[in-house]
């Protein structure tokens, strides 16, 4: 199978890292499904490649029904899944904990946790059932999980557990040629990220700006991580800005 034949699925895919990924993946010669709650972001995305490549799919990953729909879509279509970039994400106010709303919590959850699993267990559904059988799943997790910022509990706790829930997807997959492995971004230069280059709150309660690196670097991390045979697979990878405040004390 060329690369040409291949299918990925990228939820998140309206905006920064997971537009950036997608389309990378299409210049890649993948056919990729686009995945996200807003249409015109995904179409907007959509309109940067070449359109053939793509299939938008909206819908929200927070919730089970709605992913089985997402990938009985991709299966009418595509009739198979090569590649499942988990990358959706949300994160919760940065307020004290104390002033955090179960709503708030519960949401963050939802999303991150529970929708890259509803998403992982879809994807192993199909690509145990496909000839030839297997695929790979990458996670994003987040350097959030090792060193976490100020007022960040639901976006940390969840980063945390998609480092567990990317090895337990990795040793399940052993038998069914499944490969998973997760890729912890730091300070990627993306909207999202726009703030870090005017200043963010500190571990010691300072305000200082951050360092941020190209979301193109990124990219070719994720393309890395696909390329590979399901023979191989990077467990586990961090992509950081080179001197963001992370490593010791920065």
């Amino acid at each position: 199978m060329t690369t040409f034949d291949k299918f990925a699925l990228v939820t998140g895919a309206g905006s920064g890292i997971g537009r950036a990924v997608a389309l990378g993946l299409m210049q890649a010669g993948y056919r990729v499904a686009l995945v996200g709650r807003h249409e015109a972001t995904l179409r907007e995305t959509a309109a940067l490649a070449d359109s053939a490549r793509s299939f938008v799919l909206v819908g929200d990953i927070g919730h089970a029904e709605q992913v089985a729909a997402l990938f009985a879509r991709v299966q009418d279509t595509f009739g198979r899944l090569d590649v499942l970039f988990n990358n959706a994400g949300i994160s919760a106010p940065p307020v004290p904990i104390d002033e955090l709303t179960p709503q708030q919590w519960q949401t963050v959850l939802d999303v991150n946790l529970s929708g890259s699993f509803y998403c992982a267990q879809a994807a192993f559904k199909l690509m145990k059932a496909q000839s030839p059988r297997g695929g790979r799943i990458i996670n994003n997790g987040s350097v959030s999980a090792q060193s976490p910022r100020p007022n960040s509990a639901p976006y940390t706790a969840t980063k945390h557990a998609i480092t567990g829930l990317t090895k337990a997807l990795s040793l399940d997959g052993r038998a069914f040629d499944i490969a998973c492995g997760q890729i912890d971004i730091g300070n990627a230069l993306t909207e999202m990220a726009m703030p870090m280059t005017r200043g963010v709150k500190q571990a010691n309660g300072q305000t200082a700006v951050e360092a941020t690196m190209d979301v193109a670097d990124v990219v070719r991390a994720v393309l890395y991580m696909a390329s590979l045979p399901l023979s191989a697979n990077v467990q586990q990878m961090t992509v950081m800005a080179t001197t963001m405040p992370l490593v010791g004390r920065g």
